[in-house]
């Protein structure tokens, strides 16, 4: 198995020797690890992009969760861009209302594609299916900029972690916003360092970021926070393109993510027992929910 990079350093490199796209680097690193054929892999990520561009036109036609907790808030931020009254503009809520859709289609029991994860599945596609609107790109660009986000989430991956179980939100909605950054910069025509530097824009400022799911379900706060993760990328992707760029480098700001994710107490790790979950009204929907009582420690 050849692996052509371990870390973003080495793929921004790669890119840039070669002058290729960094999505380009990721297909031939694919290619290396599978032994499958560029069409067999384009055609398989091309099927992620449906069950993707699914999830969100179910969830903008509105779902509930089975919960109750979660549902709708997709369609009614839609309808607020449609009044011309939105304060951080339409491209931006655009983005948050398409990740809000997607997580409450995950949350309704529907399909989606994990990005890198099933609660945070929203960010990536969130974002795709707004900037589409505003930079017309292909169905190749497209596919392209989820091989970007995969880029970045190997890495992520491979040299810290992806799941809140083990590192807290930071480690799923951080990830992901992350990864949506860096697909952005490149879609916009930026240089791969430059979504390098989105990438470490976006991360850095969601460390820390605990997983606390209400009643243990992945409805409360993770589909806010996948609103969230889809704005701090669109950001952070926005500065990058500007020329701003991260004092910290990327890699370094994975290796703080990773040793913050392992100083992270048990409770803020998808336990369900800290944060959000352990307040009054948490824990009184989780007894509402399961119809007992609901100890948190």
């Amino acid at each position: 198995m050849d692996v052509l990079f371990h870390n973003v350093r080495e793929l921004v490199e790669l890119a840039e020797k070669e002058n290729k796209l960094i999505s380009d680097i990721m297909i031939e690193q694919e290619m290396n690890m599978t032994g499958r054929t560029r069409e067999e892999i384009f055609t398989q990520m091309d099927k992620n992009l449906v069950v993707m561009e699914e999830a969100v036109e179910r969830g903008l036609n509105g779902v509930q969760s089975v919960s109750g907790l979660t549902g709708g808030d997709a369609v009614l931020l839609q309808k607020y861009i449609q009044s011309g009254k939105s304060l951080s503009g339409d491209l931006l809520l655009d983005a948050v209302s398409k990740a809000v859709a997607t997580n409450e289609v995950n949350a309704a029991m529907g399909t989606i594609c994990a990005t890198p994860t099933a609660g945070s599945a929203g960010v990536v596609p969130g974002t795709l299916f707004a900037v589409k609107n505003k930079l017309n790109p292909t169905r190749e660009q497209m596919i392209n900029f989820l091989f970007t986000s995969g880029a970045f989430g190997f890495v992520v991956a491979n040299n810290a972690f992806i799941s809140g179980a083990a590192g807290g939100c930071q480690a799923e909605v951080g990830s992901a916003a992350a990864m949506a950054a860096a697909a952005i910069v490149e879609m916009a025509g930026g240089t791969p360092a430059q979504c390098s530097e989105a990438f470490a824009i976006t991360l850095k400022n969601m460390l820390g970021l605990v997983c606390d799911p209400v009643a243990g379900l992945v409805e409360v706060p993770c589909v806010k926070r996948n609103a969230m993760g889809a704005a701090n990328a669109m950001v952070a992707a926005d500065m990058a393109l500007a020329g701003v760029t991260s004092r910290i480098p990327c890699d370094e700001v994975i290796g703080a993510m990773f040793r913050i994710g392992q100083s992270m107490h048990p409770s803020l790790k998808e336990t369900a027992r800290g944060g959000l979950a352990a307040t009054p009204t948490g824990k009184a929907l989780a007894a509402k929910i399961f119809g007992s009582a609901v100890k948190v420690d």
